[in-house]
């Protein structure tokens, strides 16, 4: 399609979503994110419009590369990629101009270089088997079967009622479940059909005779098409070197054999100017094949292992594929927290009498011999105990080994972290929601790292990814507002098409819970909240890493045992009007005034930038005390870290951000008087406990039903993984062997949140 007319229309609607990305007026911010939601759909009207949109972005990027604008090069390169994975009849020349900007992106700093290496890789596979991205895409969000391409994406989206008003639930579920009743496993199969026959053999497809005798056939006969496609399409992308002409014949055998030899001749015998039934042009009727919204299921958040168990049930049904008999059991109801690590029973046929011991049944294997690498500890019968890679409880472990995140080929994160054992599933679990249940996510990712110290059976198979959409209800202060979405903030600081895309969402989602509800699911319609969050999961890709922070709270009853508990963005410390209760009297002199607030002894580590350690210890009396773990500005070191994949995160520059209020006090003519100031400062880890009988209130991530009270002491530190250390075994020159527990370097644990492109430096 080259209508100028087209192009123009197209050339301005990118333009207007660059425009979006400068905008600082609040006219253009209230509708930032409508425009790159319209520009797509645009083209999936018209899906003839695709070609003529890549040439568009492909010719923004190309200036923006001259022009070192860097700014527009990743919400340019993701709507490029969502319009590829989406197309049919993209030229190779497209495709070479594309992957030729990808290949000169390795050059700058990440996260360009890794964004650009993933769409690379996933160009280089679209381009010699067209189709494939879709075809993967559908199947593994779908859970289609499929024996060549089994892996499986199931998206959770959990909000917390307390938390989001119940019109905003009601109108996001009644939104997902319009969307997700049109797509029956039937249609989506006819989608791969038509969207892999029409990808390889381009015009020579009769597009509209096709979907209508797909939508004909009964469930067998389009299975029957349906693997007969996947198979093709997967045995050509994992070949080395593939015939793209060996692939268009065997498609071309089954779109004849789907159409008859008769029709399917027809689309062969027009050339380029194919004409329908009606007698217009092909090209100018394309009949559009939607990309359908991933599988979502919408969950209310009322307990605490309510994560946990989902999970759980999302491996169950496929729980006896590829998988070692030690790794089937899955327990919904968890392990007692004493239990120590997990052990496989093993029937014992032993006597106890050594002539009873078969020959050789006392020698060793060699050391170098597979047997004795995968022994831990070796016992002659009872109780073997399971003894795990030693790399393999590391915070990366959920998003897979080291390497790019992929959408090519497999899901991203999935890798073998025991032999024989695959990553055939991800969970993306999308939380709605303000800063308060982020801390509660933070939480339950605390709890399901630990679990699997105890009873190891999520980790080898499910890659666990994690989103965010802030949903904050309508405050009449803008104070209260901002302050519930810090972490918000700063993501859309770190990543402007985040802000762009995501943050603007709140508005949006507030009108659509205004609205009025309609049960009438049979039209069709456009949801745009879904759609945006359907972005968000397919684009969502390089993460950003938090510190969880652990505080130990000791209380004023001696009778009452201290308590752990962990938050992620902030922790406030207020004084309490009632003091210590102590037994006798303690008469205090007259005329000592005691003044606001409580004397606090304060021990903490100071932040250097030599990373050396310096402790610090101050006397002060204060009126309250906040911990923050995000960054205040841009320019602020503290703070999660962008990481590249292929490396371990940085941790060294993370810190807290401690703001005291202190109370001065000052003498004069008239008497003494009090003043507040406040001090901040950085430090690692930190000590606090009250020194005159005053008791303190703690309250975590802003939720108040997370408070502590009664507290005279306190202590926050950076939260470590549960399990830190590995289990070695040595073998003696005397045949004996003793087990050395090595105490591994303490490693942080960081929650990753997804995000379009990570921290832009």
């Amino acid at each position: 399609m080259d209508n100028p007319d087209v192009e123009l229309d197209l050339q301005r609607s990118v333009q207007a979503v660059l425009r979006e990305l400068n905008a600082q007026t609040p006219a253009l911010q209230s509708n930032q994110g409508m425009w790159r939601w319209s520009l797509h759909k645009k083209v999936e009207r018209d899906p003839g419009k695709r070609p003529v949109l890549v040439r568009i972005l492909l010719r923004e990027l190309e200036k923006a590369e001259r022009e070192d604008a860097r700014h527009v090069i990743m919400p340019l390169l993701h709507t490029l990629m969502y319009v590829f994975t989406k197309a049919t009849g993209i030229t190779e020349e497209l495709h070479r101009r594309t992957y030729a900007f990808c290949m000169r992106s390795l050059t700058l700093p990440a996260p360009y270089c890794t964004v650009a290496l993933d769409c690379a890789i996933r160009l280089k596979t679209e381009a010699a088997v067209p189709g494939t991205l879709y075809q993967r895409l559908v199947i593994a969000e779908q859970n289609l079967t499929s024996e060549l391409y089994p892996y499986q994406e199931r998206v959770f989206l959990f909000v917390d009622p307390e938390l989001v008003s119940p019109s905003v639930c009601s109108a996001l579920l009644l939104e997902i479940q319009a969307a997700q009743e049109q797509q029956t496993p039937e249609a989506c199969m006819r989608h791969v059909v038509s969207h892999a026959l029409q990808a390889a053999l381009g015009e020579a497809c009769h597009a509209g005779t096709l979907q209508r005798k797909l939508q004909a056939s009964p469930r067998l006969v389009l299975e029957r098409y349906f693997h007969a496609v996947v198979s093709a399409v997967e045995q050509m992308a994992s070949e080395p070197s593939p015939s793209r002409e060996g692939h268009l014949e065997r498609l071309e055998e089954i779109y004849c054999s789907l159409l008859g030899p008769a029709e399917a001749a027809r689309g062969r015998c027009g050339g380029k100017r194919l004409l329908l039934p009606s007698g217009d042009p092909l090209q100018d009727q394309l009949p559009s094949i939607p990309l359908p919204s991933p599988h979502i299921t919408f969950h209310l958040w009322t307990d605490e292992d309510q994560l946990w168990k989902e999970l759980v049930l999302f491996l169950r049904p496929r729980s006896q594929l590829r998988l070692s008999a030690d790794l089937e059991a899955l327990d919904l109801q968890g392990v007692p927290p004493d239990r120590e690590s997990a052990r496989a029973s093993v029937l014992s046929t032993d006597s106890g009498i050594e002539r009873d011991l078969p020959s050789g049944a006392d020698e060793l294997p060699s050391p170098e011999s597979p047997e004795m690498e995968r022994a831990g500890l070796q016992r002659k019968g009872g109780v073997k105990k399971r003894v795990w890679p030693p790399d393999i409880l590391m915070p990366s472990s959920w998003d897979g080994p080291p390497g790019l995140h992929r959408r090519t080929g497999r899901p991203s994160g999935d890798g073998e972290l025991l032999p024989g054992v695959s990553r055939l599933h991800t969970a993306r679990v999308l939380v709605l929601g303000d800063d308060r249940m982020l801390g509660r996510l933070a939480r339950a990712y605390y709890a399901i790292r630990k679990r699997e110290t105890q009873k190891f059976c999520l980790t080898p198979r499910l890659s666990l990814q994690l989103y965010y959409i802030p949903v904050l209800a309508p405050e009449p202060a803008a104070s209260r507002h901002l302050e519930l979405g810090e972490l918000a903030t700063f993501l859309g600081r770190a990543d402007p098409w985040y802000e762009n895309t995501i943050n603007t969402l709140c508005p949006a989602i507030h009108k659509l819970a205004e609205m009025p509800l309609s049960l009438n699911t049979s039209r069709t319609i456009d949801p745009f909240i879904l759609d945006v969050i359907t972005y968000y999961i397919r684009m969502g890709t390089q993460p950003i890493y938090f510190q969880i922070y652990t505080v130990k709270i000791f209380f004023s009853d001696p009778s009452q045992d201290p308590a752990e508990d962990i938050f992620l963005t902030e922790l406030k410390m207020k004084i309490q009007d009632s003091k210590i209760p102590r037994d006798g009297f303690s008469p205090r002199r007259r005329g000592v005034a005691e003044g606001p607030g409580a004397e606090l002894s304060i021990c903490y580590q100071k932040a250097l930038l030599s990373h050396r350690v310096r402790e610090v210890t101050v006397s002060l009396r204060a009126t309250g005390l906040v911990l923050k773990t995000l960054a205040a500005s841009d320019s602020d070191v503290s703070g999660p870290t962008y990481c590249p994949p292929a490396a371990a995160p940085v941790t060294d520059h993370r810190c807290l951000n401690v703001s005291v209020t202190e109370v001065v006090k000052t003498s004069n003519l008239a008497g003494r008087s009090f003043s507040t100031v406040t001090n901040t400062f950085r430090t690692a880890s930190i000590q606090i406990q009250s020194q005159d009988q005053r008791l303190l209130t703690l309250s975590l991530d802003k939720d108040g039903r997370r408070t502590f009270r009664d507290v005279v002491r306190f202590e926050v530190a950076p939260c470590l993984e549960p399990c830190s250390g590995a289990q070695k075994s040595k073998v003696l020159s005397s045949h004996r062997q003793e087990m050395e527990r090595t105490k591994a370097k303490a490693k942080p644990l960081l929650m990753p949140i997804n995000t379009f492109s990570g921290i832009i430096q």
